[in-house]
């Protein structure tokens, strides 16, 4: 866990927080009996809701997944988001598939629960995801359906640029020359970084 202290008067991050939220569950407090006095609310019990976290030492602030950085505060269907090739609703089957609480946070998960994201993550098929929910299906070398994430994905995209440059396909070309690909109006858009005007004479 990463540990500060504030400049001047010498707190640490566990003491100004702890102060922090009695600051706030006071100015809470107060507004409720404010209210109360006033006639527009009346007595029930009040629920706060926060981010416990149950051991200090069990909870990871960042996670190394897949060759990046995950952020454990966020949950763990967007955390699992910013590794390449994975997105909401993957994220969202694969931790279902691994028996993993959405509502955790990625920092709170067991090395046990992380480990069956991966595996999931990197065989969809072995866990019976549909094909359809892949985003490499029908590979043109061996006709697979497939996930491909991390590095991978940079590695066949990669791939799949330079056999359209080999064949001289349409697309490969204009990739190529560093022209619009998706039939997009080239005239007065796309042109940064080409020579555009005419210079004068003088």
């Amino acid at each position: 866990m990463v540990m500060w202290v504030r400049e001047g008067d010498g707190t640490t991050s566990e003491e100004w927080m702890r102060g922090y939220q009695q600051k706030m569950y006071q100015l809470a407090h107060w507004r409720w009996m404010h209210a109360i006095r006033k006639g527009q609310q009346t007595l029930r019990p009040c629920i706060i809701l926060s981010l416990v976290v149950p051991e200090r030492n069990q909870f990871q602030h960042i996670i190394r997944l897949l060759n990046t950085n995950v952020d454990g505060k966020n949950k763990i269907t967007i955390a699992l988001t910013s590794v390449k090739g994975v997105g909401r609703r993957f994220a969202n089957i694969a931790c279902k598939k691994a028996d993993v609480d959405l509502n955790k946070r990625a920092g709170e998960l067991s090395n046990e629960e992380l480990e069956r994201i991966v595996t999931i993550l990197q065989n969809p098929s072995q866990y019976k995801i549909p094909n359809w929910f892949l985003n490499r299906q029908k590979d043109i070398i061996d006709g697979k359906y497939s996930q491909v994430i991390s590095n991978g994905l940079d590695t066949k995209m990669r791939e799949d640029l330079e056999r359209l440059k080999k064949i001289r396909a349409h697309r490969g070309l204009r990739h190529f020359w560093g022209l619009r690909v998706r039939g997009q109006h080239t005239k007065t858009t796309g042109r940064r970084g080409r020579t555009v005007g005419v210079s004068k004479k003088k």
